[in-house]
């Protein structure tokens, strides 16, 4: 589609696609959050957390050293690129690891680790792109720990505050829910960048507060949010190909691939020992995060930094950083569950446990019925097992007043109770008419001539 393409479209915004770059990364950090399990990250979040700080700095200087060095690119262009490709993807991790069965100390160290460091990257990106001498490493250590701890603070807050108001405030329809999660998500990344912090751990540290609030209607949430970050992903490499310009490519795939290579098996691995080693993570998971340090479209959105800041050169690092994601994403990312087999990670007790999450029940080829009993109903007094649904339809759940049980075969219905009723296809309907038929004419429906909608019209 680009103007080397059979769509000849001509597109250099480097600042348009940086600000639709970041309204895409918004999104794919909210709904990474949404879906992390605070009891699967909270055993390795001092493990994340210094692989996202101290494992990024490290990653940083001996990236950038080999970029110095071995393809003569100035200080200042190899600290960017150093930067940039430091920062694991969140989309990638999450698409990729979430099919593969590892113990959930890699996964949940992986997982936070591509969520917290996106802030700490960005931050370094945007003081090595600003005109002028880089500060001294202890005055960018500060300004790096008080955006963190301002984006923090502001994220867990907004989260909490969003999660108490929705578990208390009933919206008018549940489709209104997923909206409002996002938008309180969007809302603590706009907190986050105000306050001068860190609006990234803002959206993600929220998201995450979200996701385990035991929100209502939570399946439409994420299926909402899964959506809508795939929408994010698409725009976002549209965009990022427009921007590309594929002739000017040739000159700096040698660099890219001589960069990558010290990335993945000098850099990368370095960040890694350095930063598990105190926390006595076995040598075998210690080389599978090293090998899945993914790279996807959002080291690419943070090349345009220096773009959109004029730093000389700047094409040319969008370039290498182009060609590097591109070519060491199709390398990392299909032989991970190889390497995974190889390790024997995916194997054992320590990846037993069960994968239990929400199903849709469209998968499930059946449908969930809240049918609720009214004052003037024959429903009332009524046992479960009297109402002699079809095979393939029953109730699971009661709400009685604010309270939900699992009701029992002799469980005597009120009226004002709410029924959760899961009926599969083929007797859905069925099941209706027969809930209707009770309601209308007690438990003897039917026995009586009392019929459903036919009988009552």
């Amino acid at each position: 589609m680009g103007q080397d393409g059979v769509g000849g479209i001509h597109f250099d915004d480097a600042a348009l696609t940086q600000i639709f770059g970041y309204a895409a990364l918004v999104v794919i950090l909210a709904e990474g959050g949404l879906g992390t399990k605070w009891r699967d990250i909270r055993p390795v979040l001092p493990a994340a957390s210094a692989l996202a700080l101290a494992g990024v700095a490290v990653s940083v200087g001996v990236t950038a050293a080999g970029a110095h060095y071995l393809v003569g690119l100035e200080w200042r262009q190899a600290l960017i690129i150093g930067a940039v490709v430091s920062s694991t993807d969140a989309a990638a991790v999450f698409s990729v690891l979430r099919r593969i069965p590892l113990p959930a100390r890699v996964t949940g160290t992986l997982e936070a680790e591509s969520g917290f460091n996106d802030a700490p990257v960005v931050i370094l990106v945007v003081a090595f792109s600003t005109a002028g001498p880089v500060a001294h490493w202890y005055v960018l250590l500060g300004e790096i720990a008080l955006e963190l701890a301002i984006g923090a603070a502001l994220g867990l807050a907004v989260g909490w505050l969003g999660s108490w108001g929705l578990r208390r405030v009933a919206l008018p329809a549940s489709g209104l829910y997923p909206i409002a999660v996002l938008a309180i998500a969007v809302a603590a990344y706009a907190a986050g960048a105000l306050a001068h912090g860190s609006g990234f751990l803002a959206v993600y540290l929220a998201s995450m507060a979200l996701g385990n609030a035991g929100l209502p209607h939570w399946p439409a949430t994420r299926g909402f949010a899964e959506g809508l970050g795939w929408l994010a992903q698409i725009g976002m490499f549209v965009l990022l190909g427009l921007l590309v310009t594929p002739h000017e490519l040739g000159d700096d795939v040698w660099p890219a691939l001589v960069i990558g290579l010290v990335l993945t098996v000098v850099a990368r691995p370095l960040s890694v020992v350095a930063s598990l080693t105190p926390f006595r993570v076995p040598r075998r998971q210690q080389i599978l995060m090293s090998w899945a340090g993914l790279r996807g479209a959002v080291p690419i959105i943070l090349a345009t930094i220096p773009m959109v800041n004029g730093v000389e050169a700047s094409r040319r690092i969008f370039n290498i950083v182009f060609v590097l994601v591109a070519v060491y994403t199709l390398v990392q990312g299909p032989t991970l569950p190889w390497l995974a087999r190889a390790l024997r990670l995916g194997e054992g007790p320590e990846t037993a446990d069960l994968g239990i999450e929400s199903a849709p029940l469209e998968r499930l080829r059946g449908h969930l019925l809240s049918v609720t009993i009214p004052a003037n109903s024959r429903m009332h007094g009524v046992e479960i097992n009297e109402l002699r649904l079809p095979a393939g339809a029953a109730v699971t759940l009661v709400v009685r007043d604010g309270r939900s049980f699992v009701p029992l075969p002799t469980t005597v219905l009120r009226r004002g109770d709410e029924l959760l009723v899961v009926a599969t296809d083929p007797v859905r309907e069925a099941a209706e008419r027969r809930l209707r038929a009770v309601s209308r004419g007690g438990k003897l429906a039917g026995w009586l001539g009392t019929g459903g909608e036919e009988n009552g019209r």
